[in-house]
């Protein structure tokens, strides 16, 4: 896929730490301009546009908050300004609350289902209109928790189920006017949000050790995004693809 996306926007949301920032660079190694969507972390989302523009792409950074529908017309004004048009929204951007569903109130419910469900929705409506005639592609950022239960995971796991939903009915619905829409659902990834855990809640946790021999890494769930996005996977619609090292469909491997 050595620079397909020369002169395409990317917009990545939660575009600078993390996954997000495993995207942003994956794609601009294959030659696209990023935008680069953050909530609270500028200094971290200008570290990453200076890695891009090391590469020789083009960063643009704008601050939003996914889960504010206001704030996402404001997000996708400033990408038609900076722009004109969109080819990639990558729908990373996540937050959640880690209770048992026993301990969860309105407020961690909303607000977790707010940015990692509603906010595909809103995003989706904002991003076509940028998309028109240009074959666009939404990939969103899922979970095993979409399928699987895990402790105090309820919240997130069941707004990943959500977004996995709404991908397949985007899919659909957006599929005449050229947009094609899928999702990639990864185990856990090696990134500083495993620092949230406890040394003993991590040694504890099997999926550290996957069949494949290594936890995933922010690369390789970029890597599946930009194949989604090239024009190899135009046929593939609707779908949640799973990046977890095979710990999914191990008997032993249990989370």
């Amino acid at each position: 896929m050595e620079k397909d996306f020369t002169g395409k926007v990317v917009l990545v949301t939660g575009g600078s730490r993390g996954i997000g920032r495993g995207i942003s660079l994956k794609f601009a190694t294959l030659g696209a301009d990023i935008v680069i969507d953050y909530f609270r972390n500028r200094p971290a989302a200008e570290a990453t546009a200076r890695e891009i523009e090391a590469l020789g792409a083009k960063a643009t950074i704008v601050r939003g908050n996914v889960g504010d529908p206001t704030k996402v017309k404001a997000l996708f004004e400033e990408v038609a300004r900076a722009h004109g048009h969109l080819d990639v929204l990558v729908n990373n951007a996540a937050s959640g609350v880690a209770r048992s569903a026993m301990e969860l109130d309105a407020q961690a419910w909303d607000w977790t289902m707010n940015i990692n469900a509603r906010a595909l929705l809103f995003c989706a409506q904002e991003a076509v209109k940028l998309m028109e005639g240009r074959q666009g592609k939404i990939v969103s950022i899922s979970s095993l928790g979409s399928q699987l239960a895990m402790p105090k995971y309820t919240a997130v796991g069941v707004s990943k189920a959500a977004l996995e939903a709404l991908t397949r009915y985007l899919a659909i619905e957006l599929a005449p006017r050229g947009v094609c829409v899928n999702a990639v659902a990864a185990g856990a990834v090696e990134t500083e949000a495993l620092k949230l855990y406890t040394p003993e809640q991590r040694s504890s946790m099997l999926w550290q050790t996957t069949p494949a021999g290594r936890m995933v890494l922010p690369e390789d769930v970029a890597n599946v995004v930009a194949f989604l996005c090239s024009p190899a996977a135009w046929m593939i619609r609707g779908q949640t693809l799973i990046v977890d090292g095979g710990v999914s469909v191990s008997p032993v491997m249990g989370l």
